[in-house]
């Protein structure tokens, strides 16, 4: 049986450099990075380089970068204490985010609150600006929390215009950024976000760490204490192996990014082509199918298969070797449908079988036809 992983947007296969580089600082730097010794500045200081390194792809001081666990970690971390120490006490976001974001909202809402807002959207997922503009216009001390690009949709936001209007305002803004970092160029020294997410196992690289982009002088405190870590903002013992890992994947993402970028833009161009000629009345959701609006690495597919048809049909994908998903990963176990396609779908699309369908350079047209040929008979059937 032909295996198939189409779901990139949930995690990716580590780079052989990747893993290489993670073993070499295993065997050869165990030493704690707050250590004092020879051994401990060994590792220090490939923490620091890492740092410097990541630093500089996003055009930003090293002092600004802050290692998590992440892209969850760091949402909770800039939101919980962009309210905290930062005197927020209204928060706009949409009802498409990922849960990192919408349910710390909603929590600060309960327990301390925090007025939330959530700016209007259109049929396709898209952020209405004037709306945007009206609600950012207040006394209030106001963050602003609006992702990149979308984990199930694919749309991207302009985020320039978003960090023009929160200057404007006196706003703070923070993406999350982890479907965008090691896809696409984010020079930050350009762009005036206050505050961005990433996790490293979204572009290759090690699962379980990441890091928050801060900007200097913001005044967060830290959320995790019990050591001067992390310039004091995160206590804990750096993970070495995996903070040198996440560099090396995202050197080599950077490095190779226009060339990967157009080799995912071809793939994805004829998963929906050929979808679009052998499946009569496939649907593409947000502006997934648009490739000037949305990310070159997934696709949302809405299937014209009635609901009991539908109600197996991951499980009938997998026995047949294929990965892909409806949406979030953290949310694959709920029996919910997804919280982002409720939101700009009507009632009778929201019915049909919806996929996302995430990219790799590792994928192959060859995964393509085999996929489309699975779903072309379970459509027939």
């Amino acid at each position: 049986m032909q295996k198939v992983y189409f779901d990139n947007a949930a995690t990716t296969l580590l780079r052989d450099e990747v893993i290489d580089a993670i073993t070499e600082v295993m065997k050869n730097n165990f030493g704690n990075p707050s250590s004092s010794h020879g051994f401990g500045r060994a590792s220090k200081s490939l923490v620091e380089k890492s740092r410097k390194s990541i630093a500089e792809h996003l055009n930003v001081t090293a002092a600004e970068i802050i290692f998590t666990s992440g892209g969850t970690e760091a949402d909770n971390f800039i939101i919980n204490s962009a309210v905290n120490d930062l005197s927020v006490t209204h928060i706009i976001t949409s009802k498409i985010e990922h849960h990192a974001v919408l349910h710390t909202v909603e929590k600060l809402g309960r327990d301390k609150n925090i007025n939330v807002s959530y700016v209007n959207l259109d049929a396709k997922g898209n952020i209405d600006f004037s709306h945007l503009e009206r609600l950012v216009q207040t006394e209030s001390k106001t963050l602003v929390s609006l992702m990149h690009i979308n984990n199930e949709i694919g749309n991207i936001l302009d985020l320039n215009r978003v960090s023009s209007l929160c200057q404007e305002n006196n706003a703070l803004f923070h993406t999350d950024a982890v479907q965008a970092v090691g896809h696409y160029h984010l020079d930050l020294g350009a762009i005036p976000v206050d505050f961005i997410s990433a996790s490293a196992h979204k572009f290759h690289g090690p699962k379980g760490i990441g890091f928050a982009f801060i900007r200097k002088n913001s005044g967060l405190q830290p959320m995790i204490v019990g050591g001067e870590q992390e310039r004091g903002l995160r206590a804990g013992t750096e993970n070495v192996p995996s903070i040198v890992g996440m560099e090396t994947a995202l050197n080599m993402a950077y490095k190779n990014l226009e060339a990967e970028k157009a080799y995912l833009k071809g793939l994805k161009q004829y998963f929906i082509e050929k979808s679009s000629a052998e499946i009569p009345n496939i649907a593409f959701n947000g502006n997934s199918a648009n490739f000037e609006t949305s990310s070159h690495t997934l696709l949302n597919v809405r299937l014209p298969l009635a609901e009991d048809k539908a109600a197996m049909l991951l499980f009938q994908l997998d026995l047949k070797g294929i990965a892909c998903s409806r949406g979030s990963a953290c949310q694959s176990g709920s029996s919910k449908k997804s919280h982002v396609l409720t939101e700009i779908l009507n009632d009778t699309d929201l019915q049909k079988p919806s996929l996302r369908f995430s990219f790799s350079i590792f994928n192959t047209k060859e995964e393509v036809d085999y996929v489309i040929d699975v779903l072309k008979g379970m459509v027939n059937l």
